[in-house]
């Protein structure tokens, strides 16, 4: 019948979680992994001029403890950060307040994959910007055998559910 009205759409939007949604104590799984490869690595170096030839010289690197090239930290630590967005923040922070604490205890090669886990360590409201509170949090990437790579505890300010101003775009 030509007039009918269509049927109303379900539209769902990701988003990361507000302030409210986190528990101290929670463990996100990011899923998918990310298989790191040599492109990635040498356009990763070279983009941000690092010219260290751990990453970039194969025939020095092979002759240095490793005896091959290594992917910088630098991308990794993105990398850990970036896997934890979309189910995290994407949306609902407001601005990254700092990293510490940041370890490398084991170095990824060009085919790892790199697997992260975030820990919420802590939640407050802040005390001087209402809508808002500081979230703090522990990365710990893996590789596919299950080796710890890296580390970092993180803190963020966040937007409250509650917030008129929370925006999810």
């Amino acid at each position: 019948m030509s007039g009918d009205t269509p049927p109303a759409r379900s539209v769902i939007e990701q988003r990361g979680l507000y302030l409210d949604e986190l528990e101290v104590g929670t463990v996100y799984a990011h899923r998918p992994g990310r298989t790191l490869t040599e492109a990635d690595n040498v356009l990763f170096t070279t983009l941000t001029m690092n010219t260290q030839a751990l990453h970039l010289d194969a025939a020095w690197s092979a002759g240095q403890p490793f005896g091959q090239r290594l992917v910088n930290s630098m991308l990794t630590l993105a990398t850990l950060v970036g896997q934890s967005v979309s189910q995290l923040t994407q949306g609902t922070i407001v601005a990254q307040l700092g990293l510490t604490d940041v370890a490398f205890p084991r170095p990824l090669f060009h085919g790892d994959t790199l697997y992260t886990e975030t820990e919420i360590t802590g939640v407050r409201p802040s005390s001087s910007r209402p809508g808002q509170g500081i979230v703090s949090m522990v990365h710990t990437g893996r590789n596919q055998h299950g080796d710890v790579v890296a580390t970092a505890t993180r803190s963020v300010l966040m937007w409250s559910s509650t917030s008129q101003r929370a925006v999810t775009r």
